[in-house]
């Protein structure tokens, strides 16, 4: 099958679990949401230039550039016709595969396409201004391998944290990460938080590719 993809590229992991690892990224174009903060906005472009890539051309990719991680991107990946047998395709390899996923889009049937998947799953908060379109059962299907990333730009969207993780059942063992908008809120403001709330299990994350690259830099 072929895939749309705006870009390919070898990097490191910027954040997540893996921040620091080498890995390819597959980004593909197309978001439906419109997150007020989007650092990718140019990929959800309609006009977006897009290359067409095979499933064997995106498995020869991974297999020269030696990485073992490959996370998909985008946009929004899992809106992509036949994603699933990709991601059967890459798992199948012997690959780690990561979704990094806006949370609007329902998990499952892309957990029983390919249950070897782990999902990076953002939760919208208020800054976004897209939070009506969570799908909240996500956060029961996330398990102990993969992540909920809550992007913060405001201390409303701090006390919004607050409220959902004490409102809501999120799965066993997920790794809970609270990460703010470049240049809207300082880690610090964070962490003061994080010690104030009693934030026990839940973690900052600063995306390490803003600091080693132009923030708007492209294939980074």
């Amino acid at each position: 099958m072929t895939y749309p993809i705006a870009e390919c590229f070898l990097s490191i992991n910027g954040e997540g679990q893996r921040a620091g690892e080498l890995a390819v990224f597959l980004r593909f174009s197309g978001c439906n949401l419109a997150c007020s903060y989007c650092d990718t906005a140019w990929a959800n472009d309609p006009d977006c230039p897009t290359e067409p890539m095979e499933t064997n051309k995106i498995l020869s990719f991974v297999a020269d550039s030696g990485a073992r991680n490959v996370t998909l991107t985008g946009g929004e990946p899992l809106l992509q016709p036949g994603i699933g047998e990709l991601l059967r395709a890459l798992t199948g390899a012997g690959l780690d595969v990561e979704v990094e996923t806006n949370g609007s889009i329902p998990l499952e049937p892309f957990r029983q396409a390919a249950p070897l998947v782990r999902f990076t799953m953002d939760y919208k908060l208020p800054g976004s201004g897209m939070e009506a379109q969570m799908h909240l059962p996500n956060l029961e299907q996330l398990r102990g391998e993969d992540t909920l990333k809550l992007v913060c730009g405001s201390h409303e969207d701090l006390l919004r944290v607050k409220t959902l993780l004490e409102t809501t059942t999120i799965g066993t063992g997920v790794r809970l990460y609270i990460s703010p908008v470049f240049g809207q809120i300082t880690p610090q403001e964070i962490v003061e938080y994080m010690k104030k709330e009693k934030l026990a299990g839940v973690r900052l994350q600063l995306q390490l590719h803003k600091f080693i690259w132009p923030p708007e830099q492209r294939g980074v």
